[in-house]
C-alpha cells in the first residue's frame, strides 16, 4: 500500500506540480526518488503474487 502510494505521489508531483517544475533538474529528481522508492516497496509484493500465480498453474497442469 504505502509503495502504491508513493508512486501516485511522485506521478502527481512529477505531472502536476508546479513547484516541481520550477526546480527543473532537481524537482524531477525528487519525484523520481518517490517512483523508485515505491516501486522497490512493492517488488516483494509482486514477487510473492507471482510465486503463487506460478505455483496454482503448475497444479492445475498436472
Amino acid at each position: 500500500m504505502l509503495g502504491t502510494s508513493l508512486i501516485a505521489v511522485g506521478g502527481y508531483v512529477h505531472n502536476l506540480s508546479e513547484t516541481i517544475e520550477a526546480m527543473g533538474v532537481n524537482g524531477i529528481i525528487i519525484s523520481a526518488i518517490g517512483v523508485a522508492i515505491g516501486m522497490a516497496l512493492s517488488l516483494s509484493t509482486k514477487m510473492y503474487l507471482t510465486f503463487v500465480l506460478v505455483k496454482r498453474g503448475s497444479e492445475r497442469n498436472l
